[in-house]
């Protein structure tokens, strides 16, 4: 794997929506829009996650005082089969699109994609943007909410979210600096209902690569915020660094135990999902870089690329997770 070094990728801007549960998290007040009831003023749960999407890009336009006219690339992704929510999203967007999947890293995928096209000179505006729901994601995945099926407690909980960033090369407060594209990992794990532990293997994988790749290593870094992990595959991230001699020196974390609050909400193991790592990223470590908090972040979000076909087949899980690193910069 080849880790992407970029000089001109600024953060031009960057806004997050959420759900009701996210609202009501650790976090709460951080996002730019969240909503108290699941449809979101909608009458479906899709037309929900298209809101969610609609709110986070619209107010990261706002934020960077930009039109449509002013984009010339797009990139996103989502859960949905075909990519429902950006495709139909992007419906209303005079803007070139390519659509990604990574399934739950995609937040990074598409970042990544949206920063080489900025580095590269072939857009000097690209925005970048993902989202999941919590019931549409279900539906597809496992079973609708509303059948009530019990579920163990290794079960990641998707977030019902969305997030949006414009990269551009005017010099800004957060710079994109470098970026590893990850490779399928498959550890021949088959229990669906435990993301976190079929995930974890890709994450290392993938720093690993990118401490090999820089000469870096945790002491490099202020935090390393892997995207959906939750509790489970948080614990047997940090075991498989500690069995290679690798202390990560509490600066190794989870999107998926930040977003929520494991003991008063119900979420299993904790979050997970496109927006999960979306969310956090946008809403708390960018602000923590702001305001000088924090100079250098890795974010890894990983996806599980599992097929609930192949899985009653009895296939295993395949998983990719990609790496972005960001810095903050002088004041603009």
């Amino acid at each position: 794997m080849k880790t992407w070094n970029f000089q001109q990728v600024y953060v031009q801007a960057a806004a997050t929506a959420c759900g009701p549960l996210e609202a009501q998290g650790p976090l709460a007040g951080c996002f730019d829009v969240s909503f108290d009831d699941v449809y979101c003023e909608e009458k479906t749960y899709e037309s929900a996650e298209r809101r969610l999407l609609q709110e986070a890009v619209e107010s990261a336009m706002r934020k960077a005082k930009l039109s449509q006219e002013d984009l010339e690339v797009a990139v996103g992704g989502d859960l949905i089969n075909q990519l429902g929510t950006s495709h139909y999203f992007m419906r209303s967007m005079n803007v070139p699109f390519l659509g990604v999947y990574g399934a739950c890293s995609n937040s990074t995928l598409s970042s990544l994609c949206a920063a080489a096209f900025v580095e590269g000179g072939f857009a000097n505006l690209a925005l970048t943007f993902t989202s999941s729901h919590n019931a549409t994601a279900e539906r597809q995945f496992r079973f609708p909410n509303e059948y009530g099926v019990q579920k163990p407690p290794t079960t990641t909980f998707t977030a019902t979210g969305a997030g949006a960033m414009i990269l551009g090369r005017k010099k800004d407060t957060i710079r994109l600096t470098q970026g590893t594209m990850g490779k399928v990992v498959d550890f021949d794990y088959k229990n669906a209902n435990d993301m976190g532990s079929a995930m974890a293997p890709a994450a290392f994988d993938t720093i690993q690569a990118h401490f090999q790749n820089t000469g870096t290593s945790f002491a490099d870094y202020d935090l390393i915020a892997t995207g959906d992990l939750s509790k489970i595959g948080h614990e047997i991230l940090i075991d498989l660094f500690c069995h290679e001699n690798k202390d990560p020196l509490g600066k190794l974390i989870d999107c998926g135990c930040i977003l929520y609050d494991q003991k008063a909400q119900a979420v299993f193991s904790g979050g997970s999902g496109c927006a999960c790592s979306s969310l956090v990223t946008i809403a708390w470590l960018f602000e923590k870089m702001r305001q000088k908090k924090l100079k250098r972040v890795m974010v890894v979000a990983t996806g599980a690329l599992l097929s609930p076909i192949l899985i009653q087949q009895k296939e295993s899980i395949p998983c990719v997770a990609h790496a972005l690193v960001y810095e903050s910069e002088a004041e603009k």
